[in-house]
């Protein structure tokens, strides 16, 4: 985007330097072409200088004879062609100039012109004085009407050099400003760029959060379900627990009343010490039958003992179980609060 835009920049550079360029060739040629020759523009321009010349010149011409004349009309034609004013036709330079070549043709056929000798009456030269008279007051006032379109013509290239001094003026602020606005659409585009590649890293951010609350979740559920297994688990472990203590209740209540009756036979032992035999066969199968009890005692104790131990362990189990569902929830809260967080920055900007 910027090097398609850095061409247009130089393209309208280009073209407006170009423009103020043909502008001062503009203003340059219209001041050559407006200013005086060196003749014209070394005389005095007041009104008064110029002329005096003029007419002075014209006095001398109108002493003297007719070759003279011929000579200050040619003088005159001359003049009047340098000067070039604007305001006097070409057509009239031309007229002029065809009359003195005329003059110079018919020399050769009027001898009195040729020698310089004047052939015309004082009426004719009397005429050509007044004509020549009103031939300087029309190239005075010519003059005059010149010099003021020289100066309204200075004045215009005055104004246009000032035009063109607040064009060049209206560029060079309109070249800052459109510097200044490329930097802005430069500034604009890198901010784009750089809110582009955090959208993108934000995005990349909550993929992979909700892979890690997909997870997390996942991770929960399987909890839930150890812990429900673990508690059915335990729920059995708890039946059996108490099948176990309800049956070493039932052994406790036999050995008491094997105690008893242990009592009862020491005193039968005591009441018949007669019969020998047979109390000695009795205290043998009472033996057998203690001996007997207390194995069978033994076991009940050896699983009682065993049942305490598996309780334990299903304790223990059930202990982990719940500490890692506690940390499974925990986590599951962190990951939540971190989602939330994230959301929060996300939309926040």
């Amino acid at each position: 985007m910027d090097q398609e835009e850095s061409p247009k920049k130089d393209d309208l550079t280009r073209k407006i330097l170009e423009r103020t360029k043909n502008r001062r060739r503009l203003s340059s040629n219209l001041y050559k072409s407006s200013s005086p020759p060196a003749d014209t523009a070394s005389k005095p321009s007041n009104g008064n200088g110029g002329s005096g010349d003029g007419i002075t010149r014209l006095g001398e011409r109108s002493a003297g004879d007719g070759s003279s004349r011929s000579d200050d009309e040619d003088t005159e034609v001359e003049e009047l062609s340098r000067l070039r004013c604007p305001s006097v036709a070409t057509e009239v330079v031309a007229a002029a100039e065809q009359r003195r070549r005329q003059r110079q043709r018919r020399c050769a056929d009027y001898p009195g012109l040729s020698l310089g000798t004047s052939i015309f009456s004082s009426d004719t030269i009397m005429k050509l004085n007044i004509i020549k008279n009103e031939l300087h007051n029309i190239m005075n006032s010519q003059l005059r009407r010149a010099e003021s379109e020289v100066a309204a013509l200075n004045r215009r290239i005055q104004l246009l050099e000032e035009d063109l001094e607040r064009s060049e003026e209206r560029l060079a602020t309109a070249t800052a400003k459109l510097a200044e606005a490329s930097q802005a659409a430069d500034e604009s585009e890198r901010q784009r760029k750089i809110l582009e590649n955090r959208s993108l890293a934000d995005e990349e951010r909550m993929d992979a959060l909700e892979n890690q609350l997909k997870e997390a979740r996942f991770l929960a559920e399987e909890a839930d379900k150890k812990y429900d297994e673990v508690a059915r688990k335990l729920a059995m472990v708890e039946a059996d627990l108490e099948r176990a203590e309800e049956r070493a209740e039932s052994g406790e209540s036999k050995i008491v009343e094997l105690e008893e009756e242990l009592r009862v036979v020491g005193n039968n032992l005591k009441s018949l010490e007669v019969s020998e035999e047979k109390a000695n066969k009795r205290e043998e199968e009472y033996k057998n039958q203690i001996k007997n009890l207390n194995n069978r005692l033994k076991e009940a104790e050896v699983r009682a003992e065993f049942a305490e131990r598996a309780v334990q362990k299903l304790q223990k189990e059930v202990d982990r179980l719940e500490d890692d569902n506690l940390v499974a929830k925990e986590q599951y809260r962190e990951i939540g609060d971190g989602l939330e967080l994230a959301f929060v920055e996300l939309y926040g900007i």
